[in-house]
């Protein structure tokens, strides 16, 4: 049975639409999804409601927990707070209070689902060094935790030493003598200088990962940001993956 895992979404329902149509190809079991389904994007409301029939498994992200007026913007940047206003106004009832509803963890069997760290992750900081994943390995029990956030495919390896490296491979296999951290990338917004959208695998039965992208139509989503007057950059950094 092979696991999806998606993270950060952001209302780009053309990336979401795309990694779907790549998913079919794929024997998928289940899907997980790491939080920020909201924000950036022109169609927040047709991505929840699409994530809504595909999955109980997502957390909730910052954005999410933004527009449901759950967490402070005072850290985002201009145009990521004109993105959650505009975001807030646009959705449907039901779909602020899904929102509102989203946890900031899931445990599962073997593993922890988080949006942006294992300790402490009402304050969304982000894993992008080994003394970051230190920090976050010492506040989980599974052996695999995954992550979004960063919207920065990465994965840190455990040994049995507590030795702590990061994989380069974009698939490898797990050892069950090791933990994993692994962050999964976004659907909706890469910020690696790719810019397809983003999604794992994790299939339990090999103990295998891969992490998969996929081309979407980049020019569509762009002129839907435009259209709904949303801030332009959000639409121009697309095109460049960061």
């Amino acid at each position: 049975m092979r696991i999806i895992i998606l993270s950060d979404i952001h209302g780009n329902l053309e990336a979401f639409q795309a990694v779907l149509e790549d998913c079919s190809h794929e024997q998928a079991g289940q899907f997980y999804f790491l939080g920020d389904i909201v924000g950036y994007g022109a169609d927040p409301d047709q991505c929840i409601e699409i994530l809504r029939g595909l999955t109980p498994h997502m957390v909730a992200g910052n954005h999410d927990w933004a527009v449901a007026g759950l967490t402070e913007t005072d850290y985002f940047n201009p145009a990521a707070q004109t993105a959650v206003f505009w975001t807030a106004g646009t959705i449907s009832a039901s779909n602020a209070s899904f929102l509102t509803a989203l946890p900031l963890t899931i445990s599962l069997p073997g593993m922890l689902l988080v949006h942006a760290t294992p300790y402490q992750p009402e304050t969304w900081d982000y894993i992008f060094s080994l003394s970051e994943a230190s920090r976050s390995f010492r506040c989980f029990d599974q052996q695999i935790c995954f992550t979004g956030h960063s919207h920065t495919p990465i994965a840190f390896v455990q040994d049995e030493e507590g030795t702590i490296s990061v994989l380069t491979d974009s698939a490898f296999t797990l050892h069950g003598s090791c933990r994993y951290l692994i962050n999964v990338g976004s659907v909706g917004q890469p910020r690696d200088g790719d810019p397809r959208a983003a999604y794992g695998i994790y299939n339990p039965e090999n103990a295998s990962f891969i992490l998969k992208r996929v081309p979407y139509d980049i020019k569509r989503t762009q002129e839907k940001i435009r259209a709904a007057g949303l801030p332009p950059f959000l639409a121009s950094r697309l095109a460049a993956g960061r």
